[in-house]
């Protein structure tokens, strides 16, 4: 059974890390506005073990000209359950908060890796790759609501 509920940025951590920060230490998972007010953290359960993770932050980027856009972050399935379909339904979940919000836009970097995935749900980059440092190469991806 599949089920979504908004967690805390620390119960975000047994995701992030695993998936995004492998080898690196805890305090890396915390991202800067994790704990605002404004932020949501939503965690996907399949068979009651949190298993997905994906952070909603209210951010404007200069890329784009819509008045309230929102910033996916730390988006991340443990290795085991992904390609089972799950992403979808943390970023369907995503988008459905974020219309709720009346944000116009959502947009996230993107790792090189996790491109074909947002473009099957589309997603649109905008702009050339860059590096994050110790983290590798990103996109900035977008879709309007």
């Amino acid at each position: 059974m599949i089920k979504i509920k908004i967690i805390s940025s620390k119960e975000t951590y047994s995701v992030r890390q695993p998936v995004l920060r492998a080898g690196k230490p805890i305090e890396s998972c915390l991202f800067d506005g994790d704990d605002l007010e404004t932020t949501k953290h939503f965690g996907l359960y399949f068979d009651e073990n949190l298993v997905g993770v994906v952070s909603v932050f209210e951010n404007k980027s200069n890329n784009f000209h819509d008045e309230y856009q929102m910033q996916i972050r730390g988006m991340a399935v443990l290795e085991e359950y992904q390609k089972k379909g799950l992403g979808n339904f943390l970023i369907n979940q995503t988008e459905e908060y974020a219309k709720f919000q009346n944000a116009s836009l959502l947009w996230f970097n993107a790792r090189e890796t996790a491109v074909a995935f947002y473009e099957k749900l589309n997603y649109t980059i905008i702009g050339s790759a860059f590096e994050i440092q110790n983290i590798g190469i990103h996109y900035v991806m977008y879709k309007h609501l």
